[in-house]
């Protein structure tokens, strides 16, 4: 006669307070964000301006332009040279065309290296005026002595 070895049944465990803990630990780095830094990239040192003053309101639809030191410019992530920097301003205005919105409803905030060359900054302006952009603001950091 033949016997049946039984081999005990594998219980699955429960996920349940893995899974909460995953979303509390989510909503903790969430809070801790510092939303001031999503501006900054390690490729740009502002430059020091004693006439520095903060804008009087949050600005709506800003469109961040990082012009790095050799003239490379970063928009959303993705680099541009100036000749193809019209492409990465034509998506950023999509979305604000879809949200009901026209260019002069945008504002550019250009973030310049301190040793990039003011050409390189006047072409940035110029090529993001050929997109019907207006509304323009330069940022800097801050010289308190």
């Amino acid at each position: 006669m033949r016997v049946k070895s039984k081999k005990p049944d594998l219980a699955g465990g429960d996920l349940t307070p893995m899974i909460d803990m995953t979303f509390q630990l989510i909503a903790f780095f969430m809070v801790l964000i510092n939303f001031a830094q999503t501006e900054a990239n390690d490729r740009v040192v502002l430059p020091s301006s004693q006439l520095v003053k903060p804008p009087e309101a949050p600005l709506d639809y800003p469109i961040i332009l990082h012009v790095a030191k050799d003239g490379e410019v970063t928009l959303g992530g993705d680099d541009f040279t100036v000749e193809t920097l019209r492409i990465g301003l034509q998506r950023e205005l999509s979305v604000i065309k879809a949200e009901g919105k026209t260019a002069a409803d945008a504002n550019v905030v250009i973030r310049a290296h301190r040793d990039t060359a003011m050409g390189d900054v006047q072409e940035v302006i110029r090529v993001a005026q050929d997109q019907n952009l207006v509304n323009f603001a330069l940022r800097v950091k801050e010289d308190r002595s």
